[in-house]
């Protein structure tokens, strides 16, 4: 199957996003934040589908208002904490908004589909080039925010009286988290996010306490299903984003199964 340009491109495209995926996923997971990543790619939506009428390609228009949302919500910090029914009305609206863009766009119809639920096989090269783009872009950042944001994340008073920018560090991680939303959303669709940003991280956190190993990890894993889930698809036919979304399910159903199965065995010795 590698010698089709397109499951090459699939491949490469997969690779960087699940690496920046699993990265970012983590510290989204070990911060409670699993919600955000799915709140950006609803409100991408709308902006993906806003460029595609105003002439732009979509994956600006999604990475543009997807990374504005991030920092958005990074700055309010405290305050959109328990307001689920708000937020969940401003991502029904931000869908509904996503559809009247399409609905005057002429060719909404294959457009839609490639927006809500993804296709990595129709990735050219320079979608590709601006995923690497992205990619470099959100693990140097990630790289620079590291340690600050663990701190934040584990002990926020504390880090708070010690000086950490809470707030901006906050603001950072999710104006990065909202970049790869926007990668996500191009290998399994604005609707399907948590398949790679969520599962693994997840996984992760429950095959290990270290945090280094669990980021890892999670990266591996989100590696692992989206190549896993292309494979599949070529073999069977079936979507790309079906399959990646359905190891990334099972992973962490199995994940969930394996502190049980360690403790029968530590019982049972």
């Amino acid at each position: 199957m590698l010698h089709y340009d397109f499951m090459q491109n699939a491949f490469a495209a997969a690779g960087m996003v699940a690496v920046v995926a699993g990265v970012v996923g983590y510290f989204l997971v070990l911060r409670g934040q699993a919600f955000a990543g799915h709140a950006l790619s609803h409100v991408g939506f709308a902006g993906a589908t806003a460029g595609l009428l105003i002439g732009l390609a979509p994956l600006w228009g999604l990475v543009g208002l997807s990374v504005v949302a991030g920092a958005g919500m990074g700055f309010l910090g405290e305050r959109i904490a328990g307001r689920d029914v708000a937020i969940g009305v401003v991502l029904a609206l931000a869908l509904a908004v996503g559809l009247l863009c399409l609905h005057f766009y002429t060719g909404y119809a294959s457009q839609a589909t490639a927006l809500l639920f993804g296709n990595v096989l129709a990735v050219d090269v320079p979608t590709l080039w601006a995923l690497a783009g992205f990619a470099v872009v959100t693990l140097a950042g990630m790289a620079l925010i590291a340690r600050p944001l663990l701190f934040a994340s584990l002990h926020p008073d504390l880090a708070e009286a010690k000086g950490v920018p809470v707030r901006l560090v906050s603001v950072l991680f999710l104006g990065l988290v909202g970049l790869a939303v926007a990668g996500c959303s191009q290998v399994v669709g604005v609707l399907l996010v948590f398949a790679l940003m969520v599962g693994p991280a997840a996984a992760a956190q429950r095959l290990s306490a270290d945090v280094s190993t669990g980021v890892g990890f999670s990266a591996a894993l989100a590696l692992a299903e989206a190549w896993g889930g292309i494979a599949l698809a070529y073999e069977t036919d079936w979507p790309g984003s079906f399959w990646i979304t359905a190891l990334s399910a099972g992973v962490y159903v199995a994940s969930i199964r394996a502190p049980m199965a360690r403790r029968r065995l530590a019982e049972t010795i």
